[in-house]
Parts: C-alpha cells; sequence; structure tokens
C-alpha cells in the first residue's frame, strides 16, 4: 500500500509538473501572440521582405518645337557589397589586384595600389560598413557598361559584389541655354525658374516595388497588393524658340563683353499672344566671363529712364490738354527744381520743339515741363493714370521671382515736390524688365495687354493633359487716338529721334531709348564721384504689323559709353534681323515666271559648286570638266563656271573665296597661311601665277561680303 500511495504521488507531482509547464506554454503563446505579436511579424517582415522606393521619370522641358531644355539623364553610384554570399575570401583575394589596377587605370586620381588597399582594409571592417563606395565620382551608363566588365564585377551582385545605384542626373542639351528661365530645385527645396514652379507635375508620382529575400541572400522582386507602380512626371512645353534663344544670348554676349556690362538681358516677345520666344540674362564673372546666374528680366527692378516717358505722354494724351503738334520751349536743357537741375542729353538744349519731337528726341526737360502743365496740384490724376494702365501691378508670369513694381501715391513714404517730375521721366519708380515689355507689347498689340506666357502645355506621351491659353490682363490702355499718336512718336524715335542708328530700309522699327543712372541705395547716384548707368531700349517690329515685341537693358556699361541707342540698341537690331530674316510671312512669293538674278557665287570645288546649283535648281554651264577648282560668271539666264588659275607650280588665285578652300588650296602646295579679319578673301599677300617657293608665308585680308 505505502509503494501504491509512493507512486501515485509521484504521478501527482510530475502530472502538476507537466500541467504547470502547459499552462506557461499557453501563456506565453498567447503573450506572443497579443502582446508582441505585431512587432515579432513586423520585424519578420522586414527580414523576410524589404520595399522598394522606385523613382519616377520626371519629366522634360520642351522648347516651342519640342526640341529638349532640360531632361533628366541616369548616372551611377558604384558601390560593392563586401559581404554577399558568393563572394568568398579565395575569389576576392584572386580577383582584388587586377580590379584595382582596372580602378586606377579608369579613374585616373590615384595608383592601383592605393585602390587595392582600401579595398582589402574594407572587406576586413565589412561588418561595419557592408556597402564599399568604390568610385570617386558618378559614372554614365556607356561608362557603366564598361566599368561591369572589370574583375570581380563581371561576377554578378551575388558573388563579385557589384552593385550600381542609379541617380537622375538634370542635363540642359543646349550648354545652358536659357538656363536661368528653364530653372531647377536644389537638394535644399528651393526653387527657381520653370522646374521650380511646374515642380509638382515634372516630379511624377514614385512607386513601390517589394522585394523578397531568397536562400544565398539574395533579393528578388515579387508581386504584392501593396506594390504601386511609378507615374513619371508630365513634359512642360515652353513657348521659347530655340533659333532666337540662341541669337538674343549671343548678341547680348558679345556686347556685353563689348562694352565690359556688369550684367544684362533681353526678352523677345510675341505680340499677339504674349509669348515669350526669347529670354537671355548673363551677369560679368570676376575674371571678365559671362554666365546666367541670375533671372534679371523678371527679378529686378530699377528705375527705368527714359522708357517711362511713353507713360507719361499716354497721360498727357488722355487728359486732352495737349496736342503732338504743340510746342515747348526746352531752351538750353537745363531745368531747376527746388535744388536740382534736370538736364537733357544735348548740351546746349533743343530750343523750341514739338511736343511729338520732345519724346522723339527724349527732353527731360520737355517732359517734365508738360507733367508740370497739365498735372501741377493734381498729382493724384497723374499717378492714378499710370495706375490705370496697371503699371503698378506685376505682370503674373508662371514663374517665381517676379518683383511688384514700385510707383508711390501721394502721401506716401518718400513723397516730396520732386517726386512726380522725377517719375515722368523715369526716376522714383522701379520696374522690371518683363513689367516694361510688357507695356509697350500692348501698343504693339493696339492697346490690348496680354500677360507674358512661357508655357503653352503641359503633355504626356506626346497628348496635351493641359493647355495655357493667353491671357489678357488689360483689354484697352489707353483710347485709339492716344494710341495712334504714341504708336507714331514711338516710329518717329527710329526715323528722326534718338534711335535713328536702328533704322533699315527691308522693315520698319518702332520704340523708346533709355538711359538712366542707377541709384546707390542712400548714397544717391555717384559712388566714389562716379555715375554708373543703364542703357536700355524697348520696342516693335515690323511697326506697320507687329509681330513681335523686345527689350534689351544692359547694366554698367564700362567703356565711357552708356546712351541707349548705342549699347542696347544694336542687340535689339541684331535679334530683329534674325527675326526678320527667318520669317517667311513677311516675304512676298517670287512668281516663278519673275525675273530672277543669278547668285552670286565664290571661287570653290567644282564638286561643291555643282552640288549647290544641282540642289537649287540654278541653270550652269562648265566650260572645263577636268578643272577641279574653279570661278563662276554670271549672266540673267545661268552661271559659267571657268578653271581658276591653279597651275603646277604657281602660286593659286584665291581672292574672292571662303577662308576654307583659300587655306586648304595655298597650303596643300606647301605655303604657310596667316590672316586678318573674317568672311571672304580681299587680297593675298604673293601674287595669283608667282612660282611656288615652299615655307613662304601669304598673308590674306578678308573681308565681309556686302552683296
Amino acid at each position: 500500500m505505502s509503494i501504491k500511495k509512493e507512486i501515485l504521488v509521484r504521478l501527482a507531482v510530475v502530472y502538476i509538473i507537466l500541467l504547470l509547464l502547459g499552462i506557461g506554454i499557453v501563456i506565453k503563446i498567447l503573450m506572443i501572440q497579443i502582446v508582441d505579436g505585431r512587432e515579432l511579424r513586423e520585424k519578420a517582415k522586414k527580414i523576410t521582405y524589404r520595399d522598394i522606393i522606385v523613382e519616377a521619370n520626371r519629366g522634360d522641358i520642351l522648347a516651342a518645337d519640342g526640341r529638349v531644355l532640360a531632361t533628366s539623364v541616369p548616372f551611377f553610384d558604384i558601390r560593392m557589397d563586401l559581404q554577399a554570399a558568393g563572394l568568398t575570401d579565395s575569389v576576392f583575394r584572386a580577383n582584388v589586384d587586377s580590379l584595382a589596377i582596372c580602378l586606377s587605370r579608369f579613374f585616373g586620381d590615384r595608383s592601383w595600389y592605393s585602390y587595392r588597399s582600401e579595398l582589402i582594409n574594407a572587406r576586413k571592417f565589412a561588418k561595419n560598413k557592408r556597402y564599399y563606395p568604390v568610385a570617386p565620382r558618378k559614372v554614365n551608363y556607356i561608362e557603366l557598361q564598361e566599368i561591369s566588365k572589370f574583375p570581380l564585377f563581371r561576377l554578378g551582385e551575388n558573388k563579385g559584389g557589384f552593385i550600381p545605384v542609379q541617380v537622375n542626373r538634370r542635363i540642359l542639351p543646349h550648354n545652358g541655354m536659357a538656363a536661368r528661365t528653364i530653372g531647377m530645385v536644389n537638394m535644399g527645396g528651393a526653387k527657381v525658374g520653370i522646374e521650380g514652379a511646374f515642380e509638382d507635375v515634372l516630379k511624377g508620382k514614385d512607386g513601390l516595388w517589394v522585394h523578397a529575400r531568397i536562400p544565398g541572400n539574395s533579393w528578388v522582386e515579387v508581386k504584392s497588393m501593396n506594390q504601386i507602380d511609378p507615374e513619371d512626371g508630365v513634359d512642360v512645353l515652353t513657348t521659347i524658340d530655340v533659333a532666337l534663344q540662341d541669337v538674343a544670348e549671343a548678341a547680348l554676349h558679345e556686347h556685353l563683353e563689348r562694352h565690359g556690362a556688369g550684367h544684362g538681358c533681353a526678352i523677345v516677345m510675341e505680340v499677339a499672344t504674349g509669348d515669350i520666344k526669347a529670354i537671355a540674362n548673363l551677369r560679368r564673372n570676376s575674371d571678365g566671363s559671362y554666365d546666367e546666374v541670375y533671372n534679371y528680366a523678371i527679378g529686378e527692378s530699377t528705375e527705368p529712364g527714359s522708357t517711362m516717358k511713353i507713360p507719361t505722354l499716354i497721360a498727357l494724351l488722355e487728359e486732352g490738354d495737349i496736342n503732338l503738334n504743340d510746342t515747348v520751349n526746352t531752351g538750353n536743357g537745363k531745368l531747376t527744381l527746388y535744388d536740382h537741375v534736370i538736364s537733357d542729353s544735348k548740351e546746349d538744349g533743343h530750343g523750341k520743339i514739338s511736343v511729338k519731337e520732345v519724346f522723339e528726341v527724349s527732353s527731360n526737360v520737355g517732359v517734365i515741363k508738360l507733367v508740370q502743365k497739365v498735372f501741377k496740384g493734381r498729382e493724384k490724376d497723374f499717378i492714378s493714370k499710370l495706375y490705370d494702365m496697371k503699371l503698378n501691378q506685376p505682370v503674373g508670369i508662371n514663374i517665381p521671382g517676379e518683383v511688384k513694381p514700385q510707383i508711390r501715391f501721394p502721401g506716401d513714404k518718400g513723397w516730396s515736390g520732386l517726386s512726380m517730375p522725377m517719375m515722368s521721366i523715369g526716376y522714383e519708380v522701379r520696374l522690371t524688365p518683363l513689367q516694361i515689355l510688357t507695356f509697350y507689347n500692348a501698343i504693339a498689340n493696339n492697346g490690348r495687354m496680354v500677360r507674358p506666357r512661357l508655357v503653352k502645355a503641359l503633355v504626356r506621351h506626346g497628348q496635351v493633359v493641359e493647355s495655357f491659353s493667353p491671357e489678357i490682363i488689360h483689354p484697352n490702355i489707353c483710347s485709339r487716338s492716344t494710341l495712334r499718336k504714341v504708336q507714331e512718336v514711338l516710329e518717329g524715335v527710329v526715323e528722326r529721334g534718338t534711335a535713328q542708328n536702328l533704322k533699315n530700309s527691308r522693315y520698319k522699327i518702332a520704340g523708346k531709348t533709355g538711359t538712366a543712372q542707377i541709384a546707390k541705395g542712400t548714397k544717391g547716384y555717384r559712388l566714389r564721384g562716379a555715375v554708373q548707368y543703364q542703357a536700355s531700349f524697348v520696342g516693335y517690329f515690323p511697326a506697320e504689323d507687329p509681330k513681335y515685341s523686345c527689350i534689351v537693358v544692359v547694366n554698367s556699361p564700362s567703356n565711357s559709353v552708356y546712351y541707349g541707342n548705342v549699347v542696347a540698341g544694336p542687340i535689339f537690331k541684331e535679334i530683329s534681323d534674325k527675326v526678320y530674316a527667318t520669317s517667311p510671312q513677311w516675304f512676298r512669293e517670287i512668281d516663278s515666271n519673275e525675273f530672277r538674278e543669278m547668285p552670286q557665287t565664290k571661287p570653290s570645288h567644282i564638286k561643291k559648286v555643282e552640288r549647290v546649283f544641282k540642289t537649287l535648281n540654278i541653270p550652269y554651264e562648265s566650260r572645263n570638266r577636268k578643272a577641279e577648282w574653279v570661278t563662276a560668271k554670271r549672266d540673267s539666264t545661268k552661271i559659267v563656271t571657268q578653271p581658276l588659275l591653279n597651275g603646277n607650280g604657281k602660286v593659286p588665285d584665291v581672292v574672292g573665296m571662303g577662308l576654307r578652300d583659300a587655306i586648304y588650296l595655298l597650303e596643300s602646295r606647301g605655303l604657310i597661311v596667316r590672316f586678318s579679319g573674317r568672311g571672304t578673301v580681299k587680297s593675298q599677300s604673293v601674287k595669283p601665277g608667282s612660282p611656288i617657293v615652299k615655307g613662304t608665308t601669304v598673308y590674306l585680308e578678308m573681308t565681309r561680303n556686302e552683296s
């Protein structure tokens, strides 16, 4: 009985122990499921799965004809997984020397031994830093293909640890053309230009893909309900004309350099729509070079000077108290108001002239006398008329950075008895070049002021997602009669006034010059005894049927030349000439039966000459088919080619040739060529037909062809 009892006790103890153990297991299971379950499930998921952010392709910025102004190009960071499952010690040691040699040769930044040492040390301490950055810089796709064939890397990610990480970089295919207007979004989030204004639609929406770990410590993409495909950004179609932009930038650069100017800008606008066809901004660097680093056209507000006289003229004409034929005595070109002396640019003044001439020759004295006569004691009426023309409001272009105009109202801080007279000639007001151009564009557009447009549409895969139509800011800035008079004055500025140097026989330009002293904040207009100027010209063309308006502003020309007609005017003319020459709508179609003058042809190689004649269907006759180099003479029906003086052992005649052909022809005969000027060969120092003495230098004088 005692033995049975002892057995039962032991069984009871075992049962109780097992029961308690079971209860403990159940409690632990419940704890894991209820208390720690969520955390452990998330940890398991992270160990087995990982979410990969898939970057959306950023949209392009396009010119008006669809050419790319800004696009994203893939570049790659090269990293090495030094704990890749297949990268054994034996494989690493066998290939590390060869890899180091390849890296050193490819990047050329340091020795192969330095690369080898860093790779070995990185492998040794891989537990602390598994992914080692191998390349000293980002590489492009073509370079990536070459690097992927290096020792170790050619084995792939698992065995060789090769991990290229794609990083998209924004590039401008046209070498920085309109760079500041195209803009950027930097790492700090600062937004500039079109890139900044349309960031939300350009960037698209990133995707989310799920990767799962598989044996061998590798990751593969798996389908998941959580997967989100990336949505690429849309393209932004701008109004920029690449050809005109190139002309504007080149002309601006050339003249800024010529005048040693601090900075400048040029804008070309389509009159009817407000489309900005070109917008160039350049600033002088310390080394004398020029770059586009700031959008002066939109973001710099300055005292415009004489370009402000046309709003003044409109205010005077709208008041109805003056006529263009009325006369004003400007005297000796000096006028004293309080303790301030206003002067005209003409030293001895213009004397007694008409109102029309006052504005054509840009007489400060004449303008102020007219304003004082009509608005003295009614300053509020004068400023109100400027406000009625919307000159006190931003034009509202759809990229960031526009500065609000500053036009004081009587009673505002800083207003004085000098304010109205000075404002009438372009001082004590501040406007940006784009705001001034928008006003003059309204004059060209028969009084209708349109908002400047830089973006026409948003496009995805060639289909328009959203379009932006031209907008009217003001339906009529003045009456029709006033508008006609103002247009007449602007044409007179070029025909008889301050911008006669822009007059030409092919098409008419209308516009206004501006020359303003630059204020130095509270220090006035003189700094260490010197005065700096801003030169400008704003107008439109062709004057009789305006299609384009344009403004050029040049700040701080330093070569003692600062008037708007001389500094800014030629830039305007260079741009307008290009626009006119490339606009077929301004040229009448030639009747096929109409007499056609044969074109002038430079001496050249027979094959090149004949190819041109055949392409253009120009009738020609070759007098000597065996001649390699020919000269061409023309009559009313055809062009006749004749052998060029080019005998063996004789100096050839290169007068009339282009420089490239002349150099080839002379140097192929052992002569040395030096030249001066550009265009066509005007003269050669060694007489044609003279015996050739090899090594002789032939000096060529070039001249532009005026025909």
